[in-house]
């Protein structure tokens, strides 16, 4: 099986999950739910080394996606990116009574800029369209909470700072085209994902135009025989570890069926 760039998938830098267990009503966070099982053991004597060719009958690829990267430029500029601009996995007492700027309009920033109301005096989320993008339920969680501002029609366009820490994100109105400066000293994305399918292109694996993996509905087969998908991999729409968790059971499902008709 292709895994994903790293152990866990995007499950490990989300705050709280409340999609995947019935059991647990009130939600998880992501660490939590991918460490509540405990390991008995663990044999990496067979484990293949990175420069081995692996000779297969099938394969599953299972890469997952990435969050999508913003590349603000930073006024003064700074070597040190991360310290201006944060991901899911940057929300941290670090940030406590400060004001905060998340971007995006989806569930994942609702659920970002809520979470990050437990340490903030103030959370600006920026919307580049006239309306929310998030479930019903999301948007009107976010539109009252009083420690939330929504700025619609409103896009990022600099981050600034004292050369380490940033001070305030430059916003434009998309449209006056006016540009104003928000005091921020944290600055948090959630714009979409990239699938994580950079090895695959060159190859005969097809993919739409986005980079996601095409399977033939309602499988998980691709267009090579023998070789599935599953997860974020090939889902643009739904991109739930729930949703994630069922297509990894198809595969391993039509997978199984393929190597008995084909007698491996």
């Amino acid at each position: 099986m292709a895994g994903g760039v790293a152990p866990g998938g995007q499950l490990t830098t989300t705050t709280d999950v409340e999609n995947c267990n019935p059991w647990l009503p009130k939600g998880i966070s992501g660490p939590d739910l991918t460490t509540s099982s405990t390991i008995a053991s663990v044999d990496l004597s067979s484990q293949p080394k990175p420069s081995t060719p692996i000779y297969t009958s099938s394969l599953i690829i299972a890469t997952g996606a990435t969050a999508r990267r913003m590349n603000l430029p930073a006024n003064p500029p700074t070597g040190k990116r991360e310290s201006l601009l944060c991901g899911m996995d940057g929300a941290v007492p670090i940030f406590r009574n400060k004001p905060l700027v998340v971007v995006g309009g989806g569930d994942s920033a609702a659920e970002e800029a809520l979470f990050l109301t437990k340490y903030a005096s103030k959370v600006n989320v920026l919307v580049r369209k006239d309306k929310l993008r998030a479930s019903k339920v999301m948007a009107d969680r976010l539109l009252a909470h009083p420690k939330v501002e929504v700025i619609f029609d409103t896009v990022a366009v600099e981050a600034v700072g004292d050369g380490s820490l940033l001070q305030g994100v430059v916003v434009r109105n998309e449209k006056t085209k006016q540009t104003t400066t928000i005091q921020a000293n944290g600055l948090f994305y959630a714009i979409g994902h990239v699938p994580n399918t950079d090895f695959l292109k060159g190859t005969r694996v097809k993919l739409d135009r986005d980079g996601y993996v095409l399977v033939t509905p309602g499988t998980s087969e691709t267009n090579i025989p023998g070789v599935f998908a599953a997860g974020d991999v090939q889902d643009r729409r739904y991109r739930q570890a729930i949703t994630a968790a069922g297509s990894g059971c198809m595969a391993a499902l039509d997978c199984e069926r393929w190597l008995e008709a084909n007698k491996h």
